[in-house]
């Protein structure tokens, strides 16, 4: 398909630049596939639309403080992203405006108060404003990001140096976080609360954790004219073994499968295998590289609970071949019309 079919005009108002007050106070925008019908709920609402027997699966991934600060030893600031570690303990990052920057270059890393914390050295310059760094310091990236680094927030929702670095730390991260290794969040997760999720639990609601530690071509733009040519970024997941078997014991009773994502229902679809009973789950352990784009058929999904996403974004493309293209078009601009708040801070859809 044509990448252009992706899009629509938002109004950059619309953009949520913080989280609701209370998490359960997002809005939620429900979607019966089935009926052909739109709901403008609250996402505290949720409970409403469950049944006893069904399965949420929500992604455990816990976002590390990716974000910081730099300066040059010429003065000049810098701010940067880690990406992952290597054997070797080498840090990969990226580095916004770091083009000027040259190979063998030493940098102090800024704590609070911008006062140095840890010098690091330049040992590669890599594509796409990449940079391979080592630490000159005897810890670890994750021990040094700890005390230093800043939520990775996405570009559209606009932050100045430590502007608000603790808040954002605390609501860039699921109530239910444990497994450090993402540089951005499962946004659909942000809307859930300790209460909630006992509240579903006491309904009958089983409650699966899987991991899929998420990268920055989450935010990465499709811009290839046909959206097959777009070359999707690999994730790593994590789905062990007694998750599989709850999921598919919830399966084989005829309960719905929720997943809490776009990221769990990428981890899930990429888990799925067919059995002389149907599809179920394999436990998984790995990368995946599945492009969920419509004309993909759904194995193991069968609702979704997700954010509203970027046009011309491979998330949107996922929910589009969830729901069908011109039914999500048709529900994102409900969405606009009712003025539901969009993207990572934003209001929620859950699609039956």
């Amino acid at each position: 398909m044509k990448t252009s079919q992706l899009d629509y005009e938002l109004p950059p108002d619309l953009v949520a630049q913080e989280p609701a007050a209370v998490r359960t106070d997002s809005r939620l925008l429900v979607l019966d596939r089935a009926a052909g019908t739109l709901t403008d709920a609250r996402f505290g609402d949720l409970a409403r639309f469950l049944r006893r027997g069904d399965c949420l699966v929500l992604n455990d991934t816990k976002v590390l403080p990716a974000r910081f600060l730099a300066r040059r030893q010429t003065g000049g600031r810098l701010e940067g992203l880690f990406l992952t570690q290597s054997q070797n303990g080498l840090w990969e990052v990226m580095i916004k405006g770091g083009g000027r920057i040259r190979t063998g270059e030493e940098m102090t890393l800024l704590g609070r108060a911008d006062m140095p914390a840890e010098t690091v050295c330049v040992l590669d310059k890599l594509s796409e404003g990449r940079c391979l760094i080592r630490s000159n310091g005897t810890d670890g990236p994750l021990a040094i990001l700890e005390r230093i680094g800043l939520p990775p927030l996405p570009p559209y929702i606009k932050r100045s140096g430590r502007d608000r670095a603790d808040e954002d730390r605390q609501r860039y991260q699921t109530v239910y976080a444990r497994a450090p290794g993402a540089v951005a969040a499962p946004t659909a997760g942000l809307h859930f609360t300790t209460d909630l999720l006992a509240q579903i639990r006491h309904q009958g609601v089983e409650q699966v954790f899987l991991t899929l530690h998420v990268g920055t071509g989450t935010f990465r733009p499709v811009t290839t004219e046909d959206l097959e040519d777009h070359p999707i970024h690999a994730e790593q997941v994590l789905l062990t073994h007694q998750a599989a078997q709850a999921i598919n014991q919830v399966r084989s009773h005829q309960g719905r499968i929720i997943a809490v994502g776009t990221t769990s229902a990428r981890s899930l679809e990429s888990a799925a295998v067919q059995s002389d009973t149907g599809w179920r789950v394999r436990p998984f352990e790995g990368p995946t590289s599945l492009f969920i784009t419509p004309g993909y058929r759904f194995r193991i999904v069968d609702c979704l609970i997700t954010n509203f996403h970027l046009p011309r974004s491979t998330l949107l493309a996922l929910v589009a071949a969830f729901a069908g293209l011109d039914t999500t078009l048709a529900a994102y601009q409900h969405a606009i019309a009712q003025r539901y708040r969009f993207y990572s801070y934003g209001d929620a859809m859950l699609i039956l």
